[in-house]
């Protein structure tokens, strides 16, 4: 994770972000050790001073923002260990290119003192999802947007990521939330919560702005069987419906933007009716993980929630 810094882009939602960040240590921290990024010294005496008592190492690399499940490495199990992935990074489709982001991710790897599998295209953590058994998840309005790799067809981003990540079978979902700045991650619209089980969300409430998304989601996931054969079991929680900013704009909130730690289950809250469902939704997913549910709107207005400023990495020795 990287520690939340930038005051010229969070501006006063820094505050409320630095507090759902601690939050989210908090909880997590019972079952697992916490590496976090800080940009300089200053930040990491403040980072230090607020995550005191919790399981963290804090490290000085730099980075442009908190997004590190797009922007760290993707770790790979292999026999004798782990590796990372690094991937090339271009700002989202050059939107948001911050100093120091395309550099995270061999950064982190030498800080693990361990040398890297580099593929040079465009991907984002955030724009895949696998079962660990060869099965990927992915929209077809991220990873074949003419911004990431250009001029790429399905067939070409299938055998990227079977070479890179080892699939043997892609998924392909159409379109992502609305006003979603990463145009359209999976993370935001499905994710497995085992083998052959996967969860999506459903819109209640007639002014849901994905309602037409969400519907086609599940029609879509209840279509396809996984590398095994088997047919999805498509698991159905509430959709938050609409979440505003203060501008008025709706917003992409998900609550399968969660986060599955070893021994809690960090789900999104919004501050909507919706909340306390989902979360009990969610907490029946994973019957041995404490849930908690972590107040997320302010994280919301950079783009995203707690999956998205994570990255895990499996244990193991790293090599």
């Amino acid at each position: 994770m990287a520690w939340p810094s930038h005051g010229e882009l969070w501006e006063e939602a820094l505050a409320p972000v630095q507090d759902a960040f601690v939050a989210l240590c908090r909880a997590i921290g019972e079952g697992e050790r916490l590496d976090v990024l800080v940009p300089d010294e200053a930040r990491l005496r403040e980072a230090r001073a607020r995550l005191s008592g919790l399981p963290a190492r804090l490290h000085v690399i730099p980075f442009g923002d908190i997004w590190l499940r797009d922007t760290a490495p993707l770790f790979l199990m292999r026999e004798g260990g782990v590796r990372p992935a690094c991937f090339s990074f271009n700002g989202w489709g050059r939107k948001y290119e911050l100093p120091g982001d395309d550099e995270v991710a061999p950064r982190i790897a030498a800080a693990l003192g361990a040398e890297p599998f580099t593929f040079p295209f465009v991907l984002e953590g955030g724009s895949v999802e696998t079962d660990g058994e060869g099965t990927c998840l992915t929209t077809r309005q991220c990873l074949l947007h003419p911004n990431r790799n250009p001029g790429w067809s399905e067939r070409a981003v299938e055998d990227a990521l079977a070479l890179s990540l080892g699939v043997t079978k892609v998924l392909w979902l159409g379109d992502g939330l609305l006003n979603d700045h990463t145009d359209g991650h999976v993370d935001t619209l499905a994710r497995f919560v085992a083998p052959g089980r996967v969860v999506c969300m459903e819109a209640r409430d007639a002014n849901d702005p994905n309602r037409a998304v969400l519907s086609l989601v599940a029609s879509d996931l209840a279509s396809f069987s996984d590398a095994s054969g088997r047919g999805l079991e498509v698991i159905r929680v509430p959709s938050p419906g609409l979440v505003e900013d203060g501008e008025g704009r709706s917003m992409p909130a998900s609550y399968v933007n969660f986060y599955v730690g070893n021994s809690a289950l960090a789900v999104p809250q919004y501050g909507v009716a919706a909340d306390e469902e989902a979360l009990s939704a969610l907490a029946a997913l994973f019957p041995s993980r404490r849930a908690v549910g972590i107040p997320a709107r302010d994280l919301l207005s950079g783009g995203g929630a707690f999956h998205c400023i994570t990255q895990q990495q499996p244990e193991g020795e790293v090599g």
